[in-house]
C-alpha cells in the first residue's frame, strides 16, 4: 500500500490560544482529491491553514512523507511541496499577471505554457495588474500562481466562492485536469457540496473541529439524506 503523502494525527490547533481543531485525524494519498465539507465556522479554513503552518499548533502530529512538520514555518512547507490558494486569493495587486506568475515559478511539470492552456484568459490579460482583474480572473491567477510552484499538495480554500456560473465551470474543469493528471494531491474546501463531491475522490465532514464522517465522495453524493444529516443543508 502506498504511504500517505500527508497525515494529521490528533491535531489540535487554533488562534491566539483559542482552540478550533480538537483532535483532527486524516490521510491524503499521493494524487488524490480530498474534499472537506461542513457548516460555516466548524474549522474547515483552520484545517488548511494548519496544514500550511498559519495557525497555533497545540497538539498532535502533522506528517509529510512520514516526517513531522508541525514545527516547520509556512515558507519551509511551501518549498517542501505544499501550496495554498486562500479564500481572499491574495494576488499581488500592483504587479501584472505576468509578473505575478514569474515571481513564484519553479522548475517542474507545471510551466507557464501549461497554466496558460488551463486558463487562456490569463495569457490575454498578461499585461494587466492584479487590481484590474475581475474576481474570477483573480481566482484563476491565484490558482495558476500556486501551480507554478509545482506542488505535490495543493490546498484550495473555497475556490468557487462568489464566482459567476461560467467561471465556476472553468474552475471545476481546472480541478478535474489536476485530479486526472495524477501527479498532485488536492485538498478542496468548498461550500458547494454537490459540485465538490462530484469532483473529488474522497470526502471528510468536519463538525466542531472534529472529523465526523469520512468516505468515498460518490457514496455521500448518492445519499442526500446523509448530507442533510451531516451538514444540515438541502441540496
Amino acid at each position: 500500500m502506498v504511504a500517505p503523502l500527508l497525515q494529521l494525527q490528533a491535531v489540535q490547533a487554533g488562534y491566539a490560544g483559542a482552540r478550533v481543531l480538537h483532535g483532527i485525524g486524516l490521510d491524503v494519498q499521493p494524487g488524490e482529491t480530498l474534499v472537506v465539507l461542513g457548516r460555516n465556522g466548524v474549522g474547515k479554513t483552520t484545517l488548511v491553514e494548519t496544514i500550511m503552518g498559519l495557525t497555533q499548533h497545540q497538539g498532535g502530529a502533522i506528517l509529510l512523507d512520514g516526517a513531522p512538520i508541525a514545527h516547520r514555518p509556512p515558507h519551509w512547507r511551501n518549498r517542501a511541496g505544499i501550496a495554498w490558494v486562500p479564500q481572499q486569493r491574495e494576488v499581488f495587486r500592483g504587479l501584472t499577471v505576468a509578473e505575478n506568475l514569474a515571481v513564484v515559478q519553479r522548475p517542474g511539470p507545471w510551466t507557464l505554457a501549461r497554466v496558460h492552456a488551463l486558463f487562456p484568459r490569463l495569457q490575454e490579460r498578461a499585461g494587466h495588474h492584479g487590481d484590474e482583474l475581475s474576481g474570477g480572473e483573480q481566482q484563476m491567477l491565484a490558482m495558476a500562481r500556486a501551480l507554478l510552484t509545482n506542488p505535490r499538495l495543493l490546498l484550495l480554500d473555497e475556490p468557487l466562492e462568489g464566482l459567476a456560473p461560467l467561471v465556476v465551470l472553468e474552475m471545476l474543469r481546472a480541478i478535474d485536469a489536476m485530479r486526472h493528471d495524477g501527479g498532485m494531491a488536492v485538498v478542496l474546501v468548498e461550500q458547494k457540496h454537490a459540485l465538490a463531491l462530484a469532483h473529488a475522490d474522497r470526502c471528510i465532514v468536519i463538525d466542531h473541529g472534529n472529523v465526523v464522517h469520512e468516505g468515498p465522495s460518490q457514496a455521500l453524493l448518492d445519499d442526500p439524506a446523509r448530507v442533510e444529516q451531516l451538514i444540515g443543508l438541502a441540496h
